[in-house]
């Protein structure tokens, strides 16, 4: 039986939001867009179109992120859904649910809230619990 495997991230930025930026209102994109700032409201690629978010290590969103491929160093403080690919770097903070199909997730992201794995066509949830002490 063949997978079909994820379709790489889109390599090309069209938008930046600067660091020192702060956006008030939602952000809708197409192409591939980099945030440094803080965005206040949130951020769709338009029309469901493939598009690709990078938040970088200096940035901060708060508010629902909806975008087929996303990269998090930074915070976000929201749901946020990856309809395809989702890496969370070392610096991630997520607090919020997270919808995926596909996660790399690197040693020092958090995320607070549930992991929800999306597969075509089915619906499970991912959760993680703690181990009873002896």
């Amino acid at each position: 039986m063949f997978r079909k495997k994820h379709s790489p991230p889109q390599k090309r930025i069209d938008s930046l939001i600067g660091a020192g930026t702060v956006v008030t209102g939602n952000v809708s994109f197409t192409g591939g867009l980099r945030i440094d700032g803080h965005v206040e409201g949130s951020v769709v690629s338009a029309d469901g179109e493939p598009g690709t978010l990078v938040i970088s290590e200096l940035a901060r969103i708060d508010g629902e992120i909806r975008v087929s491929h996303v990269v998090v160093n930074g915070s976000v403080n929201g749901p946020l859904t990856a309809n395809d690919y989702l890496e969370l770097q070392p610096k991630a903070r997520v607090v919020g649910d997270v919808s995926y199909r596909t996660l790399e997730m690197h040693v020092g992201a958090v995320v607070q809230g549930r992991l929800n794995h999306a597969e075509p066509g089915t619906a499970s949830v991912v959760e993680l619990k703690r181990v009873a002490a002896d």
